[in-house]
């Protein structure tokens, strides 16, 4: 599992991997962006990586292995997730546009408050995933395991769920604004919570 270290600046965020400052700090972004992308590309598994709000443009994270890493604030516009294996990764209030993550397996990962728009999840992995207070818009999830997955208080809109196991996942609290579930077990998932 990562270690944060604080950024030397002093603000509280953590200090992104090669480098002693968080990427706010840093005086060239972009040169932070490619110290990150340099090690993914030299390495198929990745562990403990810190790239808290980095910012990514059309980068292809296929076939990679992540294991404990921190993309907490991240931005993803345009990437490329096809193939990707994540354990034990926090991608909480990161934001993805337009991305893809086909055949993935990002199961054991967390989402919270993460916003996506225009993604696909198409035979993704995605078990005992939180999606907790995640802003979820114009995004299909096709042929995907959620099993035990949590949407609890997510925004979701205009999101399209077909032939998925939604065994035991949770969306208590969640705003359903255009959702379809087609061929979906829906009869396994939890909408309401139980009375005590």
């Amino acid at each position: 599992m990562f270690t944060t270290t604080p950024c030397a600046a002093g603000c509280g965020q953590p200090a992104i991997s090669f480098s002693n400052l968080c990427f706010g700090h840093l005086a060239d972004p972009g040169q932070g962006t490619e110290r990150i992308l340099g090690h993914v590309a030299a390495n198929a598994t990745v562990r403990d990586l810190c790239a808290a709000g980095v910012r990514f443009d059309g980068v292809d994270f296929s076939g990679r292995r992540f294991f404990g890493c921190d993309f907490r604030g991240a931005a993803f516009s345009r990437c490329l997730f096809s193939g990707t294996f994540m354990r034990m990764c926090f991608l909480d209030f990161a934001g993805f546009d337009d991305c893809i993550f086909d055949g993935s397996d990002l199961s054991f990962v967390s989402f919270g408050g993460a916003a996506f728009s225009g993604c696909r999840f198409r035979e993704t992995e995605l078990v005992c995933v939180g999606f907790v207070g995640a802003g979820i818009r114009g995004t299909a999830f096709v042929d995907s395991d959620l099993c035990a997955s949590r949407f609890v208080a997510a925004e979701t809109e205009d999101v399209r769920f077909a032939g998925c196991n939604l065994k035991r996942t949770v969306f208590v609290g969640a705003r359903r604004e255009g959702i379809s579930f087609k061929s979906c077990n829906t009869a396994d998932a939890v909408f309401e919570a139980e009375a005590p």
